[in-house]
């Protein structure tokens, strides 16, 4: 069994990391309980507050022992701070931590719902610590289950931490936490997606490596982007629109929540964050947050990329052993030496066996212009090594771009005009825009 953080040579002084994560600690329990119970009174003073349960939720068994890995989590979440080897990792699973406690907090006041089971009395240590945990723990915080939410954030912590047998260990831990939730009677079911997003949209916010996806955010001067962002912002809002009054006739109307706060990153990317809301890598993978909370836009990106290409040959054939087409499946990426990706959206097949190039792009707006000079150079360099394919969602209008850019710089086409009558020549549908100018600092 080989730990990851053990044979992590620290790049810092444990001792500045640990007092660091004292710190927060010193923080954010406080913080967690007057948070908490503030949220608990003021829900206990209302006579309206309510409750989502499915008519299958009551066969549920009430399984005392289960207390155990419910209370467990509270080990965990000071043990995760503790146990890093940067300060910024400590702050960023901070960050995880107020996000979720933020969130779930002004849920619990401004939608309070309440638990309708009733426990039956327990003896022992179950007892006892259904005991504590009544002392301060009323029945209104309920969705989305902070728990739960703590949990996905414990939970992907560790999962890159260990290894060998700990690992399945861990994953099955983590199964009990998550189950007891249910079967200690402490939350409905409708509290465990709900916390299981909100968990994955704090690992969105503060991820383990890379930009932030609200760093050097401003708000965009691009007309066409500003647009772009203003509908996705009412997709949004219409998504949620579907989901709150929705929930007082069936519960399953909250799924729209998903949707919602997908089409909000979306949105947030195009007001000005740009590509980085999707945390994809220069290999072509996205973080698991966001492989999560962007799934719903990621799938209708994938079949509006279906049915714009359906009558279309996946690839044409551009020069010299350069094809340009839609973004492919793993069987067709693997006949190629090497696929440039200019997708910020979609994530590089599974199973592609090929060199695989990400220069990640926002659909629809101007490349900027030292980007399209790297992919076109980037392009140049790998040709030498077998065929490349240039592909974005449709191939019609990112990796066109970049394939004129090519064209150009190499001398294939006397000038962006010629290049682009070069490439409609080919027989697919091209909409070349004019580079981005970099921003000015």
């Amino acid at each position: 069994m080989v730990s990851s953080l053990a044979s992590t040579v620290r790049a810092e002084p444990y001792g500045r990391v640990v007092v660091r994560a004292a710190l927060w600690l010193a923080f954010l329990a406080p913080f967690f309980y007057l948070s908490y119970g503030f949220a608990n009174w003021l829900a206990s003073r209302r006579d309206d507050v309510g409750s989502i349960v499915f008519a299958w939720e009551h066969s549920i068994p009430f399984l005392a022992w289960t207390i155990v890995p419910y209370w467990s989590i509270n080990l965990f979440y000071g043990l995760s701070l503790l146990l890093n080897d940067s300060r910024q990792r400590v702050d960023r699973l901070a960050g995880r931590y107020l996000t979720a406690q933020i969130v779930a907090v002004a849920c619990f006041i401004l939608f309070p719902l309440t638990l309708t089971f009733v426990r039956p009395a327990t003896s022992g240590l179950p007892g006892f610590l259904f005991a504590v945990l009544g002392g301060f723990d009323k029945p209104f915080n309920q969705a989305p289950s902070l728990h739960i939410a703590l949990l996905v954030i414990i939970w992907d912590h560790w999962r890159h931490r260990l290894g060998g047998l700990l690992l399945p260990l861990w994953h099955g831990w983590c199964f009990l936490i998550g189950a007891s939730v249910l079967t200690t009677w402490q939350h409905h079911f409708i509290d465990i997606p709900t916390g299981a997003l909100l968990g994955f949209f704090a690992l969105w916010l503060f991820p383990r490596t890379g930009e932030l996806p609200f760093s050097g955010a401003r708000l965009t001067g691009d007309a066409k982007a500003r647009r772009l962002a203003l509908y996705y912002a009412l997709g949004a809002l219409l998504a949620l629109a579907g989901a709150a009054p929705g929930a007082f006739f069936s519960a399953t109307t909250l799924i729209l929540l998903w949707p919602a706060l997908a089409l909000a990153i979306v949105a947030f990317g195009y007001a000005g964050a740009g590509a980085k809301v999707f945390q994809k890598t220069a290999e072509g993978h996205v973080s698991l947050a966001s492989r999560v909370l962007l799934w719903p836009y990621r799938l209708g990106a994938e079949v509006n990329a279906a049915i714009w290409t359906r009558k279309l040959p996946p690839f044409v054939a551009v020069s010299d052993g350069v094809f340009l087409g839609r973004f492919p499946t793993a069987s067709e990426a693997s006949g190629f030496g090497t696929v440039i990706d200019l997708t910020a959206e979609l994530e590089k097949p599974a199973g592609a066996d090929c060199r695989w190039i990400s220069f990640p792009m926002m659909d629809l707006l101007p490349t900027p212009v030292t980007m399209l000079e790297q992919a076109a150079s980037a392009l140049e360099s790998v040709r030498r090594d077998g065929t490349v394919l240039v592909c974005c969602a449709l191939g019609f209008q990112r990796s066109a771009g970049v394939v004129a850019e090519w064209l150009v710089a190499t001398g294939r086409a006397g000038t962006p005009a010629l290049a682009r009558e070069a490439l409609m020549a080919i027989g697919r549908p091209v909409h070349l825009a004019e580079a981005a100018e970099p921003a000015a600092s």
